[in-house]
């Protein structure tokens, strides 16, 4: 039998601290692990692209994940999708899960343990959280964010206008004319657009400052401008990827502009800055062992309490 897991069913079985946790120890580990994971993507004869990451492998779980997305910036909701979890003993689809709150959660909550590990402890003063996109992305790494630390401000800027406000009403905030304006005033940007154009330069940054740009997960996509990326001291989270498909090479950039990977951090291997003056930024691109991270637990839960339905796709 096969799990289905709806996006309430999957709100019901995650909680941020979990998944937090799951995703530090994945960063830990899933370099060890014997298969790379692979991003495909194409563009389509229709205002969108195509895109699978596969296999999500992790040391220690007895299955894998395969997701497949529809990437349509114009729709609502933009991201749509699904994830198949397989066994590993005999390749069963144990469960279809959705892909786009998967995504947000895996993607929010791993940026917002990145941004929590560079950015340096806070301080006794005045600590400004900055969002620049008031999205899905952003709501998710801010709510993981507060599990991790606290603020004394929020300020918040979109294209939308609404948007911002909304957003901004719900997390206490004040909304922001420009992107200019939110990294004037915050310690810690979090940037998640669809923006093709950089929204963000070198000039605009200072020091001792940490932007986390997830908006550049795909060709063409750029929030940080090529000099802001050389300015400032850069994580990521797989060179390779974030050269071939991410922030390096939407800006022209080779692998080697990297300083590290977030998973080096966690293990100690490499140090999340040099210094507290210093510019840090994290560039994700997503991986697929991190679909797995928050599948399988969920999957085991769902199991247990009965959560979702079921159905027999052989019958």
């Amino acid at each position: 039998m096969t799990r289905i897991l709806t996006r309430t069913d999957l709100l019901e079985l995650l909680n941020p601290h979990d998944c937090i946790q799951a995703l530090r120890q994945g960063f830990a580990t899933a370099p060890h692990g014997t298969v790379s994971g692979r991003r495909v993507r194409t563009e389509l004869p229709f205002p969108g692209t195509a895109t699978a990451l596969l296999p999500g492998l992790l040391p220690g779980t007895d299955a894998y994940t395969v997701k497949v997305n529809a990437k349509f910036p114009g729709a609502a909701p933009a991201l749509r999708g699904v994830i198949c979890l397989h066994s590993g003993r005999d390749g069963a689809l144990l469960a279809l899960l959705d892909s786009a709150t998967v995504t947000a959660w895996r993607t929010g909550l791993a940026a917002a343990l990145a941004t929590d590990l560079i950015a340096g402890p806070v301080g006794d003063g005045d600590h400004t959280i900055g969002v620049i996109g008031a999205g899905a992305q952003a709501e998710l790494t801010l709510q993981g964010l507060r599990t991790l630390r606290s603020w004394s401000r929020l300020v918040v800027h979109d294209t939308d206008e609404r948007r911002a406000a909304d957003f901004a009403e719900r997390h206490g905030g004040t909304v922001a004319a420009t992107p200019g304006q939110v990294a004037d005033e915050a310690d810690v940007v979090l940037l998640a657009t669809w923006s093709r154009q950089p929204v963000l330069h070198a000039s605009d940054l200072r020091s001792g400052q940490h932007l986390t740009t997830l908006g550049a997960d795909e060709p063409g996509k750029q929030e940080l401008a090529p000099e802001a990326l050389t300015r400032a001291r850069l994580i990521v989270d797989d060179v390779a990827l974030v050269a071939a498909h991410g922030a390096l090479a939407n800006a022209g950039l080779p692998g080697t502009t990297a300083a590290a990977c977030l998973g080096e951090v966690i293990r100690g291997d490499a140090p999340a800055r040099s210094h507290s003056q210093e510019i840090t930024v994290y560039a994700p691109v997503g991986l697929p062992w991190q679909d797995l991270a928050l599948s399988w637990p969920a999957y085991q839960r769902a199991e247990a309490t009965g959560t979702g339905t079921t159905l027999d796709l052989l019958s």
